[in-house]
């Protein structure tokens, strides 16, 4: 299933995508609202009702996506996870680092997967994009092992870890730069993980005002999905609605010395899940 939050008729619902239409899942999903988070915590008694709801359904291009999910418990990201951006980076004189390193991206960064996104007032000159392939948790765990790890994951959804690298680097930890409002796009549904035969096979790229700048597999990850999942897990509960961000490829801005101005357009894609695309503005 495709599982979708969507705006029509000046009332934002719960759906799911199928081909150019969204289907409202309203009816047969009592008590739960808009939120995808309440959904996802009781996925499994739903998900015979909305697999046999087919109506009311809107087309795709009379809707307006929003991010499909708001309200998550973390926001959560591993840096350096591709070696192609290791290798950029060391070319910058950045260290490897020797073990998963992780940063939180604050929730009000959470972004729709067309919406603008902003080059801050607060002064950042530097605004890069991150193509990433995002993981949404499906099930409250902790000490979940490797070979568990996938019975844990709700779905998957495309990610821009837009990131302030300015901010980023004036501090020990990379929070500041990671959470502007706005520099957390994702969508453009929450694609389940049983559509998805191999989240380790799939095709991620990004384009900038149309030039692709980023392309790989999600195999390049140095550490993947599974060991992600069983490392935080040895911390802290993962809970459903929960996201993880799990590493960029190279061609990321800053390797360039190319950064974000208003008018850039980034569409970031991965094979399977859809694509997002973000206009920079100057913010308001």
């Amino acid at each position: 299933m495709k599982l979708a939050r969507f705006t029509a008729g000046g009332h934002t619902r719960l759906g799911k995508v199928v081909g150019d239409s969204v289907v409202d899942l309203g009816a047969v999903l009592p008590g739960i609202g808009d939120s995808m988070r309440l959904l996802l915590e009781q996925l499994d008694g739903f998900r015979d009702a909305i697999e046999a709801v087919a109506a009311p359904a809107f087309a795709l291009a009379d809707v307006m996506l929003e991010a499909p999910i708001t309200d998550p418990g973390k926001y959560l990201a591993i840096g350096m996870n591709y070696q192609s951006h290791v290798d950029e980076a060391a070319a910058a004189g950045v260290t490897a680092p020797k073990t998963q390193i992780w940063f939180n991206k604050q929730v009000t960064c959470i972004n729709g997967p067309f919406g603008d996104v902003d080059v801050p007032r607060a002064g950042p000159d530097k605004v890069d994009y991150e193509a990433e392939l995002g993981v949404v948790i499906g099930k409250r765990c902790r000490h979940v092992s490797r070979d568990q790890a996938r019975s844990v994951i709700a779905g998957y959804v495309v990610c821009n870890d837009v990131t302030a690298r300015d901010w980023q680097f004036r501090s020990p930890t990379f929070t500041l730069g990671k959470s502007f409002d706005t520099h957390g796009p994702i969508g453009p549904w929450i694609t389940t993980d049983d559509e998805i035969a191999d989240p380790h096979a799939l095709t991620i790229t990004l384009e900038l005002n149309g030039e692709e700048r980023q392309r790989a597999s999600t195999g390049d990850m140095i550490y993947d999905i599974y060991d992600q999942i069983a490392y935080l897990s040895e911390v802290m509960t993962l809970l459903p609605g929960d996201l993880i961000a799990t590493g960029t490829p190279a061609g990321v801005g800053i390797a360039g010395n190319r950064f974000m101005k208003a008018g850039d357009v980034v569409r970031v894609a991965v094979e399977g899940l859809g694509a997002i695309e973000n206009r920079f503005v100057d913010e308001a």
